[in-house]
């Protein structure tokens, strides 16, 4: 990659970064702004949407159920089977080949 590549790409990151800082300023703001106005009017406490237990009509809450118990099955001894071949075999199978080259 050209020097001059390096700079341009190099100017182009911090202007991007540069106007990130600017415009998260920006938006906190705007935030800001309009969460007052949400303050005021009530609208940022947690409850405004929600129901309270008094005032909710037709909603009953339902009883604790019994727990369901889960069958216990007996576990049986898992045998893992090794991936990797008997060492002897395969230095027996190139001890046989080199024989069979001596021989031949």
């Amino acid at each position: 990659m050209s020097r001059i590549t390096q700079i341009i790409q190099n100017t182009f990151i911090r202007i991007e970064a540069l106007f990130g800082v600017i415009f998260a300023s920006l938006a906190n703001v705007v935030k800001s702004f309009f969460g007052l106005f949400a303050k005021v009017f009530g609208l940022a406490s947690p409850n405004y949407f929600v129901e309270s237990d008094g005032k909710a009509e037709g909603i009953q809450q339902s009883a604790a159920k019994d727990p369901i118990q889960k069958e216990k099955i007996p576990e049986t001894p898992i045998t893992f089977t090794s991936r990797r071949p008997n060492a002897k075999k395969v230095e027996n199978y190139y001890l046989n080949m080199a024989r069979d080259v001596k021989k031949g």
